[in-house]
């Protein structure tokens, strides 16, 4: 528990659904059990973990084929063999918002660790993938969209927080503060139209873990994605390629 809880704290995005199936071994979704309410957030509107389903949501925690264009684009239970695909069922300690980086050049890491990649997003929905292939594996997923000017500039500030931010920076959000060390660069081909990736070692409560973190722009939406191994495996987690692949040509099928 002080793992998962942590966990939230560093990783605000990352989905309660997503840690779940992400530790388990069951090869699908349960239709039956209850899982917290999955949402599209839009800017000032943040999902509640108590609120009722809205598009994007079963009520189960599966996500919805039907919605707007950014939902059918986002990837769903059945699109991904040994994967198990939750609506936003966010983790109820992960801390809302968008974290403060003590340092500037570092504000666009920070902001992908929130509940949007930047403040800039129209709109945001998030998926928890949970791989049944490898024991652990947690990948937050989510797209959002953007005015096409604004998406390349996200990719472009992303990269020079990367190239400054080496050493290393401190998130707060909600007084809750996470740091991150050993940001790196790392050689990662994900297609779209612009993609930068990195790794970094987060850490807070007394728990670290290392995550892998991938960003693309296909047009005006940009995908985000999110590994870290909940049983804090030291194998450095990576975003399976699948996984990209397949969010990506969700997004061009849907254009």
């Amino acid at each position: 528990m002080k793992a998962r809880t942590a966990t939230a704290v560093l990783l605000p995005a990352l989905l309660l659904a997503a840690v779940g199936c992400g530790s388990s071994t069951h090869t699908s979704a349960d239709p039956g059990s209850p899982d917290p309410k999955g949402s599209a957030s839009t800017p000032g509107q943040a999902a509640s973990p108590g609120s009722p389903g809205t598009a994007g949501s079963t009520g189960t925690g599966a996500p919805r084929r039907s919605g707007s264009r950014l939902e059918r684009s986002a990837l769903e239970q059945g699109d991904l063999a040994g994967y198990q695909i939750s609506a936003d069922a966010k983790n109820p300690n992960a801390p809302d918002g968008q974290p403060q980086a003590d340092r500037k050049a570092c504000q666009p890491l920070a902001d992908i660790m929130g509940d949007k990649p930047d403040p800039a997003a129209r709109e945001t929905v998030n998926r928890g993938v949970g791989s049944q292939k490898q024991v652990g594996l947690a990948v937050s997923a989510s797209v959002s969209s953007y005015a096409e000017s604004d998406a390349k500039a996200l990719i472009a500030r992303l990269e020079d927080a990367v190239a400054a931010c080496g050493t290393g920076f401190s998130a707060t959000v909600e007084k809750q503060t996470g740091s991150y060390r050993d940001v790196k660069a790392a050689d990662y081909k994900a297609g779209g139209d612009q993609s930068v990736s990195w790794t970094t070692t987060a850490s807070a409560q007394g728990v670290t873990a290392r995550v892998h973190i991938v960003v693309v722009r296909q047009g005006d939406t940009v995908v985000r994605l999110m590994a870290l191994n909940v049983t804090g495996a030291s194998k450095a987690p990576e975003v399976p390629h699948e996984i990209t692949d397949k969010q990506i040509q969700k997004v061009r099928a849907t254009r």
